[in-house]
């Protein structure tokens, strides 16, 4: 993979189907985490083809809050996500700390319950003015996690205390939080998903100039 155009992402999306199949008989705790091993295993394969050596488990470390990083490759930035059928993984070299999520559009969601938790006012304010829309739901819920992800510190801010300024017509934004600081993002709507990737915002970022998103995906 060449990384010689400034200020790339990369997205690959799958089926999980493509690389994990159930062998029968196994019990409901083997099918989880053999699942993830799976997940983990596509993770390790899609980095070792960038790289054009094998990664694997030792090459990994953690920060303080649990976020992964390549021992050998520090600036490289990574970060995945799965849904119930579909697999992401956001890959970078030139922009930092990425985070991406993943939600099936048709997941079944207690979504009064959740937004009361999760969302900030005005976010709750604009769902209800339209007609509480899934999709842009789905949109707030994948923002907020693609930014938590990216910050590395995951749920320990309040969700409710970050608002991600989603617009119901547009498909990205930037939002900022005393804590983490200002993050970028852009939503896709693809193979009946709601799919975010979130990034750190230059300080000298005016007029959201986002970096060039590549989309590689085999659904």
């Amino acid at each position: 993979m060449s990384f010689t155009l400034s200020r790339n992402i990369h997205i690959y999306l799958q089926k999980i189907d493509q690389f994990f199949s159930i062998e029968p008989p196994q019990s409901r705790v083997e099918q989880i985490k053999n699942r993830k091993m799976a997940i983990y295993a596509r993770r390790d394969q899609l980095l070792s083809d960038q790289f054009n050596h094998p990664i694997q488990s030792l090459d990994f470390t953690t920060t303080e809050y649990g976020k992964p990083y390549l021992n050998d490759y520090p600036d490289f930035s990574f970060n995945h996500s799965h849904s119930q059928n579909f697999y992401a993984l956001a890959t970078s070299k030139q922009v930092q700390n990425l985070g991406i999520d993943i939600e099936e559009l048709s997941r079944k969601v207690r979504f009064e319950a959740l937004a009361q938790h999760a969302f900030h006012p005005e976010e709750l304010k604009h769902w209800k003015t339209l007609a509480y829309d899934p999709e842009y739901w789905f949109k707030v819920w994948t923002t907020k996690e693609a930014v938590l992800k990216a910050s590395g510190l995951g749920i320990r801010i309040n969700l409710n205390e970050l608002n991600t300024n989603i617009h119901p017509e547009q498909n990205g934004g930037r939002c900022e939080h005393p804590e983490i600081g200002i993050y970028a993002y852009q939503n896709y709507t693809l193979a009946g998903c709601m799919l975010t990737v979130a990034w750190q915002s230059e300080d000298s970022c005016k007029g959201l100039r986002f970096p060039v998103i590549q989309i590689h995906h085999t659904v």
